[in-house]
């Protein structure tokens, strides 16, 4: 634990510093303004490419992840035990906000909450799955994880899986990856064309933008860890051997494939960052951090759905005066 502990340490001096994994200046990174008031939205400062992603001089739809800084805490508590007791707070509110959504599909709301969750490996994906999706009610959510294709999947088009996973009115569905897949890995390894690529771009921005006609609120969330991060999360699964199943020796492959995969994160977030399917970019090096604003986000998204528990399709009193008579 000490050893742990003096490593953090010397990542945080080595980050005050101003370097990089590679002993080059660090970029100016986003999210080290001055903390917002408390209860402030989070969503504009976690919000891609119009929010803090923007590097300075750069332009709507120009991401460059190097501005984001992967152990900041934009909007957060202060500090880890304040940020576990935060989260915990959540846990009422979310769980009210779910019982009125789904008892408004009851009455024929078709509204429902989609949660993407992307980012390199080890970047807490699962991680978030297990802590927020526990402060719902399991009975309400649609919970899928995505891996390589079967055999049956290859023979359809790429989002034919996808929709099958999705949630009906009144769920909260939660994607561990997603559609985003095929334009990720699949840049990174040259599964597909350039020209195909760029199709599937598009057709991603139509079947979302259709999602959202049909009264899906996508909260699409790239939880962006650092390369020097994710070695030491790399090195704690070989460490424990009750990890070892999470760790593969290709993920020290695709390790050696960071700037690649990072900049086919940046396309995508680039390509496929609508109105109605905006990208959120949440610091993941602290776990304490990426939970609280995942729930803070959903928080505001439910919110701001403000669905109702449907009216009686019956007469109140009568029903009362027939149950006091039996």
């Amino acid at each position: 634990m000490a050893e742990k502990t003096k490593k953090k340490d010397a990542k945080e001096k080595k980050d005050k510093k101003g370097k990089d994994e590679k002993g080059g200046k660090a970029p100016k990174r986003a999210g080290r303004a001055e903390p917002p008031a408390p209860d402030a939205p989070l969503r504009p400062l976690l919000r891609a490419p119009a929010g803090v992603g923007v590097p300075p001089g750069g332009s709507r739809g120009s991401i460059d992840l190097g501005a984001f800084d992967p152990a900041a805490t934009p909007g957060g508590p202060a500090g880890k035990a304040a940020g576990l007791a935060a989260t915990a707070q959540l846990a009422g509110p979310l769980a009210a906000l779910q019982e009125r959504l789904y008892a408004a599909s009851t009455a024929g709301d078709r509204r429902r909450v989609l949660l993407v969750l992307q980012g390199m490996d080890t970047s807490g994906k699962g991680g978030t799955v297990k802590h927020v999706i526990g402060l719902f009610n399991p009975s309400g959510c649609r919970i899928r994880a995505f891996t390589a294709p079967t055999p049956e999947e290859h023979a359809h088009p790429f989002l034919w899986r996808i929709r099958k996973a999705l949630p009906v009115p009144g769920e909260i569905g939660i994607f561990d990856r997603s559609h985003y897949e095929d334009v990720l890995v699949a840049r990174v390894r040259e599964l597909v064309s350039r020209s195909q690529l760029n199709r599937r771009y598009a057709q991603i921005n139509r079947f979302e933008q259709s999602l959202a006609d049909d009264g899906v609120t996508l909260v699409k969330v790239f939880l962006h860890i650092s390369h020097e991060e994710q070695r030491e999360r790399l090195l704690g699964r070989l460490d424990n051997p009750d990890k070892h199943w999470k760790f593969s020796p290709a993920d020290i492959d695709d390790r050696g494939l960071w700037p690649e995969y990072r900049h086919a994160y940046e396309l995508a977030l680039e390509r496929c960052s609508s109105d109605a399917a905006p990208w959120y970019v949440v610091p993941a090096d602290r776990k304490w951090y990426r939970n609280w604003a995942v729930s803070k986000l959903l928080l505001e998204h439910l919110e701001e759905l403000d669905p109702r528990y449907p009216a009686a399709g019956f007469d109140v009193e009568e029903c009362r005066k027939r149950l006091l008579e039996t």
